[in-house]
């Protein structure tokens, strides 16, 4: 267990890294974050396709979430409230009068304590306790996060949580991903698919606006492969707020069986994965608000230079019973569980 640095706050910080199945990981025990996936293009040669810092302090300066384990809901409450057994809880705000990710100090903001990895595997276990009353939400939450490499070229990560009170949960991992490696330049040209008929839109403060919408004729229409970028220049109202993507798709299958549900590919290098989840719902974010800056070996960050593909349950369903489950109960598991296999 490598030394990363110390937090603001003095806290230790460990990297964890392992490798099998053609594939190389970092996880950092703050955020529970992947901080390194070095895979092989069609000539064999590793290259690490997801964004990060070589710092700490980076990590924690950064407001996207580069690689995080974002909770206790990831993506947006509207109005950083919802109502819970007939009663109204008022959450931390952290995104205007909205919270994002779980609020100012979300799971991405904190140092997970490692724990035993079963079964001799490569890969990475880690714990986090979350108070009741952490970020405004109710109960003490106990979260499980397991990084493993399973087969060739398979990066799995499952993810699992109990409370002893009823709570919101819903979490995701936020890697931004650029298949052709550091000095790749932007992603537009990555091939995207995802097996979602549906979509929803947002306004200017990425919250949702009405429901559900049929992808076909639209820029949303990921159902056959396509350029990241082919639809950007397109005139069409649910691109405009949020200048690009920013938007949730309503996957196959709903929430619980394990099932691919989007390939991302980069022709020059061909590197590809194929992505399966448990979720119900893949938000889609093009880094378009990407902050220009310095990233690891050499990669400028700024706008569209990752984009996240992020399996979870749907934005503000503890405030739109209509989009599936939001509450945790005593009791009972939350499960979550997504692979990325890589061709």
């Amino acid at each position: 267990m490598a030394p990363f640095g110390r937090t603001a706050g003095g806290e230790p910080v460990a990297a964890v890294s392992f490798e099998g199945g053609g594939l190389r990981a970092t996880v950092l025990a703050y955020g529970a974050t992947l901080a390194r996936l070095e895979a092989p293009d069609r000539g064999g040669r590793l290259a690490d396709v997801v964004l990060g810092f070589e710092r700490l302090e980076a990590y924690e300066a950064s407001p996207a979430h580069v690689g995080g384990v974002v909770g206790r809901w990831a993506n947006r409450i509207a109005g950083a409230r919802f109502v819970l057994d007939g009663r109204e809880r008022r959450l931390a705000a952290n995104e205007g009068a909205n919270q994002l990710h779980g609020g100012p100090v979300g799971f991405d903001r904190r140092v997970w304590q490692r724990s035993a990895l079963p079964g001799g595997e490569p890969g990475a276990a880690f714990e986090l306790e979350s108070a009741d009353g952490d970020q405004g939400f109710p109960g003490t939450l106990r979260c499980r996060a397991v990084y493993r490499v399973e087969g060739e070229r398979t990066l799995s990560l499952v993810l699992e949580a109990r409370t002893d009170a009823p709570t919101p949960v819903g979490l995701t991992q936020h890697a931004y991903w650029n298949l052709g490696g550091a000095g790749a330049g932007p992603v537009l040209d990555h091939e995207l698919e995802i097996a979602a008929d549906r979509y929803l839109a947002v306004d200017a403060q990425h919250l949702l606006v009405g429901g559900l919408r049929d992808v076909a004729g639209t820029p949303f229409d990921f159902r056959t492969p396509k350029p990241v970028g082919r639809d950007l220049d397109l005139a069409h109202p649910d691109l405009a707020p949020v200048g690009g993507y920013d938007h949730p798709f309503a996957l196959r299958g709903g929430e619980g069986p394990l099932r691919e549900v989007a390939r991302l590919a980069h022709p020059p290098s061909g590197r590809a994965f194929a992505l399966s989840t448990t979720a119900p719902s893949l938000q889609l974010y093009g880094g378009q608000l990407l902050a220009r800056g310095p990233g690891k070996a050499g990669f400028a960050h700024g706008p569209h230079a990752g984009l996240c593909l992020e399996p979870q349950r749907f934005p503000d369903a503890p405030n739109r019973p209509d989009l599936g489950p939001a509450i945790l109960r005593p009791g009972e598991l939350y499960r979550w569980e997504t692979r990325w296999r890589f061709a």
